[in-house]
């Protein structure tokens, strides 16, 4: 979820419609040639309202003024945590955040990002999530990964790939983004994925990204509905950036440009409910 302005129109803005094929045919990927090996796995096993693995997961402490968003990412219990059942749950509260010096954050909201920075890093392969959206006007979550140089090359030279957002108000349709200098914020590489009947907020969904030197593509319930090249890029004069490991990203932001603040519909706590985490290798 980028640091800058991320419009909801972005797909309009891109493409003559949001599942409309991708814009020349360099950008056809049909994934990867070989057989992936997982090397990265978290089923969220624990004790009710435990701390998700601190040897995988970090959690970010802030309070956020990033795209107009309204929460204090925390790294209390009651925002991020497992459900005993073999879950994690990251949930955002009404609520404002009473700090370590004793005072109030100025965001309404709670709620939790978790990182694997410098814990569970990987170039190329998939990335996969099983995940319950939650819905409701306003709500922002997100799974992403982000380039392990963001520290020394920020912003968007590192590179991001939002592999799953939602807008709650929308939550039959999810996103998948490419962010990369020249081509971030609004101007990100973005496709959507409408379910047919239902939403995502009615139980687990799968997502996932593989990615490959050559290529990568974006799967909803193991469907690719979108797929960007090298030489896709390189033909309108953009730069890949997509070369080196990148970090995963779990949060559940509230407000912000994308869909807007919480109306009197959305009811909270608010929760992000997943599965399981994996990561895979390409062994060729």
């Amino acid at each position: 979820m980028s640091r800058t302005v991320l419009a909801l129109a972005v797909c309009s803005l891109l493409y003559s419609g949001c599942n409309a094929p991708p814009p020349m045919p360099e950008d056809h990927w049909d994934g990867p040639k070989g057989t992936m090996r997982e090397t990265f796995r978290d089923e969220f096993d624990g004790a009710m309202g435990s701390a998700p693995n601190p040897l995988y997961w970090r959690p970010l402490e802030k309070e956020m003024n990033w795209n107009d968003e309204m929460q204090h990412y925390t790294a209390e219990r009651k925002n991020s945590y497992l459900d005993g059942a073999g879950h994690l749950v990251i949930e955002g509260h009404k609520e404002s955040y009473l700090k370590p010096d004793g005072t109030f954050s100025s965001q309404p909201y709670t709620s939790a990002r978790l990182e694997t920075v410098g814990l569970v890093e990987q170039a190329y392969g998939r990335f996969e999530a099983r995940v319950w959206l939650p819905k409701g006007t306003g709500l922002w979550p997100a799974f992403w990964i982000l380039g392990n140089d963001y520290s020394t090359v920020d912003w968007p030279e590192c590179g991001e790939i939002d592999i799953l957002e939602l807008a709650g108000s929308e939550d039959n349709k999810i996103h998948g983004t490419m962010h990369g200098p020249g081509y971030s914020g609004a101007a990100g590489l973005s496709r959507s994925f409408d379910l047919e009947t239902g939403s995502f907020a009615d139980g687990f969904h799968t997502f996932a990204i593989e990615w490959a030197p050559d290529g990568m593509r974006w799967l909803v319930d193991g469907q690719p509905y979108h797929s960007r090249t090298p030489d896709g890029m390189d033909y309108v004069g953009k730069r890949w950036v997509f070369d080196h490991p990148m970090y995963i990203i779990l949060n559940l932001a509230i407000g912000g440009i994308y869909d807007g603040p919480p109306d009197e519909s959305t009811v909270f706590p608010a929760r992000m409910v997943i599965d399981y985490v994996s990561v895979s290798a390409l062994d060729p």
